[in-house]
């Protein structure tokens, strides 16, 4: 005898209010490889359909309570794709007619042999077998993107004709399409065959690993940017997002590549006028800066009040100017990549207190509180440039002191993140009793030049670069910051930093 074939585990379910027959159909299913469910009623069938997925059902017409053919009713409304045989014991014509017309799948009469039953059954798999067979080719058709690279449709020569760069690839990672500005942008021979995977046409690591890992449905729908360098010299910035489905499934990746040379070299040449201009001015504003305190200390001694109110007010607006070109200076370094490069272990509580104990100054001259609040157990040590977090903290801290009225007060608090297996980030909480920001500012404080200006703040002299700076530092550092505030409530600035793998606060405690 031939080997029966095997179920891959699928589930039948026999309704039958006769014990014999569940029983019997148990014993003849489990042996041929089916995990078998059995019901005595109709209703207790529904119950197991609900709860646990069923391929076939064998139901028996004549039941207490619930017919078969109602029951049938309620398995095509619950899930059509189940196939039902009907056991009859009234195995005439028209009772099978019925049945089929209502959407059983095949019917077996009462008393049934186990080779008839194993039939019955084994037909049905083949049927759920081939129907499997069908959505899968069915399936593939929708994800050959690879017809795409050898179709001559309206579609292709519109992708060839763009001025951008644009590869496609399958879920495998292989190129189905890639444009003539693409391969021109890369320097690829224009005979390059698709169906290769991605490395074989281009070296950068990172590219490819970006174009995988769309193609393979890892990351979100969302667009994905990738910039980097080409042997020429060519700045290029690739944005990628996946082909999705109608169902959703991930079907390969398109990305975008421009070419951004262009706009480098206008960025790094506004970056040198920048600086350069903000070198010039420093030296001359400094020792303006330094001239008018020397005249103000002498008008001090010959009590010129109207004078010196004046040479006052010059010497803080030359104060502002050399703020501001510091703080130029600072976002020049941050956008030529020349900060957080001296990264090494830092003590962040000794950091802070040194900071704190700085700024204890200016907080006393406005009658303000400046606390430091840390947690019981020993801090992580952390690998970043104590010069940028000194800014970072620096900042954040003298703002809280200048939005803050007399007698308010700072705190700043810093814990652990708590993570499944250890913490993986150290938060830092700046707050303070101040003025508060509105709701329709917190999204712009990050811009350039920003100032939130209104009854309370229009006094406070800045340069609406101190919370920038901050946030381009903390993106070098591999950090975020987030606010929370209400206006006359004070404010509350929260700043992640990353800690590495290797710390941990036992490696700080030894």
């Amino acid at each position: 005898m031939k080997p029966e074939i095997t179920s891959n585990r699928l589930s039948i379910l026999v309704v039958d209010d006769e014990e014999s027959i569940r029983e019997g159909s148990e014993r003849i299913l489990t042996r041929m490889g089916y995990q078998v469910y059995k019901a005595s009623r109709g209703s207790e069938g529904l119950e197991i359909l609900c709860h646990h997925p069923v391929s076939i059902v064998l139901l028996d017409l004549k039941m207490p309570g619930m017919d078969g053919m109602e029951v049938l009713a309620h398995i095509q409304r619950l899930n059509p794709e189940i196939l039902v045989i009907i056991i009859t014991g009234y195995a005439t014509l028209e009772t099978a007619i019925e049945a089929m017309k209502q959407g059983a799948y095949d019917f077996i009469p009462k008393p049934f042999e186990p080779d008839q039953l194993r039939i019955v059954i084994n037909r049905a798999r083949e049927r759920i077998r081939l129907t499997e067979e069908t959505e899968k080719l069915a399936q593939e058709r929708q994800r050959n993107l690879a017809d795409l690279g050898t179709e001559k449709s309206r579609i292709r020569t519109i992708v060839e004709s763009l001025p951008n760069g644009v590869l496609v690839t399958n879920v495998q990672g292989q190129v189905a399409l890639m444009n003539p500005a693409f391969q021109w942008l890369m320097g690829i021979e224009e005979d390059k065959a698709t169906g290769e995977p991605i490395e074989a046409c281009i070296q950068d690591k990172g590219f490819c690993q970006l174009v995988e890992d769309i193609s393979a449905g890892k990351t979100n729908p969302l667009p994905a940017t990738y910039e980097f360098t080409t042997i020429g010299e060519k700045y290029l910035l690739a944005s990628g997002r996946p082909v999705l489905s109608d169902e959703g499934e991930c079907l390969g990746a398109v990305v975008n590549l421009v070419d951004i040379t262009a706009m480098k070299v206008l960025d790094r040449l506004k970056s040198e006028f920048v600086a350069k201009v903000s070198h010039e001015l420093r030296s001359p504003l400094s020792t303006i800066h330094e001239q008018l305190a020397l005249v103000l200390k002498d008008m001090v001694e010959k009590d010129s009040s109207r004078d010196q109110y004046l040479l006052s007010r010059a010497k803080e607006k030359t104060q502002g100017l050399i703020s501001l070109i510091g703080d130029l200076l600072d976002l020049s370094r941050i956008e030529a990549g020349n900060v957080c490069i001296d990264c090494k272990p830092v003590k962040l509580d000794e950091l802070l207190k040194s900071i704190v104990d700085f700024l204890e100054t200016r907080a006393s001259g406005k009658n303000q509180s400046l606390k430091l609040v840390l947690p019981d157990e020993p801090l992580p040590m952390i690998s970043a440039d104590p010069r940028a977090l000194e800014s970072v903290f620096g900042n954040l801290i003298a703002n809280a002191i200048n939005y803050t009225p007399d007698g308010g007060a700072i705190e700043v608090g810093i814990g652990l993140l708590p993570d499944k297996i250890r913490p993986d980030k150290i938060r830092i909480d700046v707050s303070d009793s101040g003025f508060g920001i509105e709701a329709k500012d917190i999204d712009n404080i990050f811009k350039r030049f920003y100032r939130v200006k209104n009854e309370k703040t229009r006094f406070i002299t800045g340069t609406g670069l101190g919370l920038p700076i901050v946030k381009g530092l903390l993106d070098e550092l591999g950090g975020s910051i987030q606010v929370r505030s209400e206006p006359s409530q004070g404010s509350t600035f929260t700043v992640f930093l990353p800690i590495s793998a290797s710390n941990s606060p036992q490696d700080t405690a030894s």
